[in-house]
């Protein structure tokens, strides 16, 4: 790889600011939020490529591709994160899906998308809103099956974005936004509850109050899972400590990461933890054969939070 690049992985949650956390944790938190900042800003990317999932905001099951680029996007102001549209650049995003088309890979194609905090945080995080550097925005499906991409799918998926970029000047930083473990409740089209299930099927543009109401559900949820009390799958730092671990190394680690089954990750880090495969999309962009240099590295289980909330930040050591 001739030019700088840079990849962030990122956790995110709906509840950062809404369930209260011990003050020790919130301290970490955020420091480690700093630093990640700290270090993308001397980075001073010129493009971002942000993979992330949606939560039935934007995507719904009467249409749910395996991954979508965006020509343009908006965020639809979930939780705390800001509304609005995004700095799209329109024109590398169309040029990125005419080369998978042209190299085997069958990709949708957003002409206005919609996303939600899982694109929105990441950005509002680093840069404090939308007012960010040009974005090309990619959707990654981590909720509805059987249409979620398998490990080595996504893996194909940056290889080919990787070589797309390789000799682009511009400064890039990749990002994958989403995992590690854990299980918030997000329906599904098992639930009895027939009106959950065409929630979650058809297009839907909720009100204020129903979006208050769900965000009420999740906050509550949070605040179970913390006291030990919930029924959500807890969380499991064993997991994100070995993702992150494989994230950070070789070709061989990603190899190795690729061998874990599909059921095992919903099993071992939660139904959501699919999540997590916008970081090896974003990772695996790094193209070339040797092991990224890794700059800064956090993990805080955070229940409150519904949260294995990992930061990792590796270059590729071109300057």
């Amino acid at each position: 790889m001739k030019f700088p690049r840079l990849f962030l992985g990122i956790s995110h949650t709906p509840l950062l600011g809404l369930n209260p956390i011990a003050k020790d944790v919130e301290t970490k938190l955020q420091s480690a939020i700093e630093e990640a900042r700290r270090q993308v800003l001397a980075f001073s990317p010129e493009l971002v490529v942000l993979i992330a999932p949606d939560h039935y905001n934007g995507f719904f099951n009467e249409m749910m591709p395996p991954f979508c680029i965006a020509s343009k996007a908006d965020a639809v102001g979930d939780y705390l994160t800001p509304s609005g549209p995004l700095r799209v650049d329109e024109a590398t995003a169309l040029s990125l899906a005419d080369h998978l088309m042209d190299h085997e890979f069958d990709i949708a194609i957003s002409r206005a998308m919609k996303v939600d905090h899982g694109f929105a945080q990441p950005l509002q995080l680093i840069w404090g809103g939308l007012n960010t550097p040009h974005v090309v925005p990619i959707f990654l499906n981590a909720v509805a099956t059987p249409g979620i991409p398998r490990l080595r799918r996504c893996r194909a998926l940056g290889e080919a974005m990787g070589r797309f970029f390789e000799n682009d000047t511009r400064r890039i930083l990749f990002v994958g936004s989403g995992g590690l473990s854990h299980e918030p409740p997000v329906p599904t089209l098992d639930d009895p509850d027939p009106a959950i299930r065409e929630r979650i099927t058809l297009r839907q543009n909720p009100t204020q109050t129903e979006r208050d109401a769900k965000t009420k559900r999740v906050m509550a949820a949070g605040m179970a899972l913390a006291s030990g009390s919930g029924a959500i799958k807890p969380l499991n730092p064993a997991w994100d400590e070995q993702w992150m671990a494989a994230i950070s190394g070789d070709r061989s680690s990603l190899d190795q990461l690729c061998t874990q089954s599909e059921n095992a990750i919903s099993e071992e880090g939660g139904r959501s933890a699919h999540e997590s495969k916008s970081w090896l999309v974003a990772r695996s962009a790094l193209v070339g054969d040797g092991t990224p240099v890794c700059t800064f590295r956090h993990y805080q289980s955070i229940p409150e939070y519904i949260a294995g909330f990992g930061i990792q930040i590796l270059t590729n050591n071109q300057g």
